[in-house]
């Protein structure tokens, strides 16, 4: 990420002493000046090392900004009934959401996005991640066959490698998985496409021994043995940490204990962590602070948490209690509001949270109960699901509510 430069307040105006103190983007022609002026070879080169230094300070690896703003979609294509790829861009700029997530590398997608100004996110999935991690080489032809051609029409800012697979239920994907993603920067260092496409990989609530309160979290002991290797490498390359975080799971899985105002950031009493006398007015909030924490506990303060995924469904199963068009209209557009307001968190305040919301349309072709064929934002037919101050591909027949983001729901 870019960093403001250090601007020199000496008052003498001759030599290198004063040259080094300028914008880096004078740094060559100031050092030709300063060899001009200097007289001892040594100490001229000592003066020009000096002046180098000064103008490009080090800070470690560079982050890539892969997600400007606060706010994204993912884009799931689990269903026989959706728009296609060419209608959806134009349903995403005419919403005005320009960071968008997908969980493959469909050409056709690739394709639509061509100059559409919209950042994307592709993927790896679970079942390509013990076949990177055993070749590089099939990094570098997934590479080859699926970035390169596409660049830079096509804005391809990240890459996700497989999606929950620490404490994911096939267990035989986490030891690979540190080693796939390796492979895949080795592969974008070969195409010098590192600084510009940010590499991650998604982590579920089942990484975490607990949650509760927030500043208790630490990571499973059985998760950390391939957790610790890939926070390590995250680390050396600026990549943040991504969780999917979901107050609607929570809530379906103990709602006589956890208040509901609580999880649709409505107004209620919230929570006090006994440990940092924090408030929380919302459960999206203390589940990010609890990954800080956990990441804390592990040895890296410093690591940013973003979300990858979070929504609430608008329909379910009997037993998954809270799941209704009301309940996700009020989750999504408070949701959107908070992010909008670029804040952060009660334990990280001035970082403001950056959230890829789950999902863009109902995907009628999951598998599992019924809510996960209900998180869309939209219908299959492009027609909004409910009104969070969006417009459809079709007009809709969706109650409008004449929502700004100035509102309380």
């Amino acid at each position: 990420m870019p960093r403001p430069g250090t601007e020199a307040t000496t008052t003498t105006t001759s030599g290198c002493e004063a040259d080094c103190g300028v914008p880096a983007m004078k740094a060559t022609l100031m050092m030709m000046s300063c060899r001009s002026r200097s007289r001892s070879g040594r100490a001229h080169w000592m003066l020009l090392l000096f002046c180098l230094l000064l103008a490009f300070p080090s800070h470690g690896p560079r982050a890539v900004e892969a997600f400007p703003g606060g706010y994204g979609i993912n884009y799931g294509r689990i269903a026989n009934n959706i728009p296609s790829p060419d209608k959806v861009v134009q349903l995403l700029r005419a919403s005005k959401i320009r960071n968008v997530k997908i969980y493959d590398s469909d050409h056709s997608v690739l394709d639509a996005f061509k100059g559409s100004g919209l950042n994307l996110v592709i993927a790896i999935p679970n079942e390509l991640v013990k076949d990177f991690a055993a070749n590089e080489s099939r990094s570098i032809d997934w590479l080859n066959e699926n970035v390169q051609p596409y660049l830079p029409q096509t804005r391809i800012v990240g890459i996700t490698v497989g999606n929950e697979v620490l404490g994911g239920q096939d267990t035989s994907l986490a030891e690979p998985l540190v080693q796939a993603v390796k492979n895949v920067y080795n592969g974008l260092k070969k195409f010098h496409l590192q600084d510009k496409i940010e590499l991650f990989t998604p982590h579920s609530e089942a990484v975490f021994a607990t949650s509760y309160p927030p500043s208790a979290c630490v990571f499973k002991e059985d998760v950390m043995v391939y957790m610790k290797p890939l926070l390590d490498f995250f680390q050396q390359i600026g990549s943040p940490f991504y969780v999917n975080a979901y107050p609607f799971l929570a809530y379906i899985s103990d709602p006589e204990h956890i208040d509901i105002n609580y999880a649709l950031f409505k107004p209620n009493p919230g929570i006090v962590d006994p440990n940092t006398s924090l408030h929380y007015d919302n459960m999206f909030d203390a589940q990010i602070d609890a990954a800080y924490a956990a990441l804390q506990a592990a040895g890296y303060r410093d690591m940013e948490v973003r979300v990858a995924e979070t929504g609430w469904a608008s329909s379910g199963d009997q037993t998954e209690a809270g799941a209704s068009v009301e309940n996700a209209r009020t989750y999504n557009f408070n949701l959107r509001k908070r992010l909008f307001l670029r804040k952060g968190t009660p334990l990280k305040p001035k970082r403001p949270v950056k959230a890829y919301i789950f999902a863009l349309f109902n995907e009628n072709s999951k598998p599992g109960p019924s809510s996960e064929r209900h998180y869309g934002l939209f219908n299959a037919d492009g027609r909004i699901a409910y009104d969070i101050g969006y417009e459809g591909l079709l007009p809709s027949s969706a109650p409008s509510y004449f929502l700004s983001l100035r509102e309380n729901v």
